[in-house]
């Protein structure tokens, strides 16, 4: 509740900011291609469009070509193992195969900064760790720039090069948490002495805040 969604809105545009800017790398969002993965994934794809589709429709709005969507959407398929059926609606899948649908739509037009809004707060285990592969390849292979809220402290280091930590309201940035272990990051990285110490300073910030 001290406003991770809010801000997160923020920086993407969806909410109005009472003052100041925010730039990408020097750009204004709108010089600046967006893909947004929202929290609640089951309200975020359309209903009366197969699955196929709700993730091309980015590219559509683009205008690009039949053949230019095919190609993207051979490739998305390729790199997250898509085995479930895509013409199906959004409603015939499961919330896994929603959420990985979600995402591939929010990379389909190859975006320079993607959203993603507590991405595995309705996932089991086995799909988090599929996700959080997936998420991992895609920033080694594009070098997309990801800004993912979490209210899990485990999964924002693993994830992360670096932790916002923020306050109670009204919110600030409590600390920032540089942590630079090399990617791909497995269940191994999670018994390092170098993780193990990054996250026991993210709790005791997280605690220190808490009690303030």
């Amino acid at each position: 509740g001290c406003g991770k969604s809010t801000l997160i809105n923020m920086i993407a545009g969806l909410v109005p900011i009472d003052s100041g800017e925010i730039l990408f790398d020097g750009k204004s969002l709108k010089d600046t291609k967006i893909g947004y993965v929202f929290q609640n994934y089951r309200e975020a794809m359309f209903p009366w469009m197969r699955t196929i589709d709700n993730i091309a429709y980015p590219l559509k709005l683009e205008g690009r070509s039949k053949a230019e969507v095919d190609r993207r959407m051979a490739e998305l398929v390729a790199s997250f193992d898509v085995k479930f059926d895509l013409k199906r609606y959004p409603y015939e899948l499961s919330g896994g195969q929603q959420q990985t649908a979600s995402i591939m739509r929010a990379l389909a037009p190859n975006p320079e900064v993607l959203f993603l809004d507590e991405p595995f707060s309705a996932l089991d285990f086995e799909m988090t760790l599929f996700i959080r592969e997936k998420l991992q390849e895609v920033f080694m292979q594009t070098g997309t720039t990801m800004l993912l809220v979490s209210h899990d402290l485990e999964e924002a280091v693993y994830l992360a090069d670096e932790v916002l930590l923020l306050t109670k309201r009204p919110t600030r940035v409590a600390e920032i948490l540089p942590y630079n272990d090399p990617r791909p990051r497995t269940t191994e990285t999670l018994s390092q002495p170098s993780f193990i110490s990054a996250k026991k300073l993210s709790l005791e910030i997280f605690q220190r805040e808490v009690r303030r």
